[in-house]
């Protein structure tokens, strides 16, 4: 096991255990839950304190080029982690595959509106209430690694070969932190508001630096050159 697949099986297991006990929250201490309300963040201490510290740095590392255990498929918008090939690059090709990926990523957007249209439907019906919500983006938080370490779903419609190569990698925090726009207050729209700003910023860098996102053009995203290894359940079949 690679040193970035064991940190993010490590980061796996500390999130299911952050489900557990919010859900714990849920049903023996709903008071914690306050800190959705309004202003209510400034007022007194809630556990979600320290998850929204946790999420604000996972943010931050995402946008500043800041030492940190991330696989390159999270960083790689960032000067750094690119490595031109020796070889002369078709840049049509790269056009064409960025333009294909981009098409993907515009249907998992379509949907990922359309869920979460349906999670403010169910909202604004009072069929669920703000903790609800909570526990729906902290639902999606654990899930963002099952995609990672398991199975992704949405290679079913990106069609890339693993998350190195991912057009929408750091769009995470951005599907995550979208039903929260619904409830208000400084709790949900400050982590709202910086997820927007990390996924722009991924987006703008796809669109000044091309050459940064795709294998072809930047070696660093090659099985060649691979030292994540968070795939290895696509490594191996690659390998056949």
């Amino acid at each position: 096991m690679s040193k970035i697949r064991r940190n993010y099986v490590i980061r796996f297991i500390g999130r299911i255990i952050v489900l557990i006990i919010s859900i714990l929250l849920f049903f023996f201490h709903p008071i914690s839950f306050e800190i959705l309300i309004g202003w209510n963040f400034f007022k007194s201490f809630s556990p979600f304190h320290i998850l929204w510290i946790i999420w604000i740095i996972d943010m931050v590392a995402q946008i500043i080029p800041i030492k940190n255990k991330l696989s390159i498929g999270s960083l790689k918008l960032f000067a750094k982690h690119f490595k031109p090939s020796n070889i002369p690059v078709n840049t049509e090709k790269v056009k064409k595959y960025l333009i294909n990926t981009t098409k993907s990523a515009f249907k998992v957007f379509i949907l990922w509106t359309l869920l979460t249209i349906g999670i403010g439907i169910l909202y604004f019906t009072n069929i669920i209430d703000k903790k609800i919500i909570l526990l729906i983006s902290i639902l999606y938080y654990v899930g963002d690694l099952i995609c990672v370490l398991i199975w992704c779903p949405f290679r079913l419609i990106m069609k890339n070969k693993c998350c190195t190569t991912c057009r929408i990698f750091n769009w995470d925090h951005l599907m995550m932190f979208s039903p929260l726009i619904f409830i208000g207050g400084f709790f949900s729209i400050s982590l709202v508001t910086l997820s927007i700003l990390a996924w722009l910023t991924w987006e703008i860098c796809i669109l000044i630096y091309p050459e940064r996102f795709s294998e072809i053009s930047n070696v660093s995203l090659q099985c060649s050159e691979c030292t994540d290894k968070l795939c290895t359940q696509y490594c191996k079949k690659l390998k056949k």
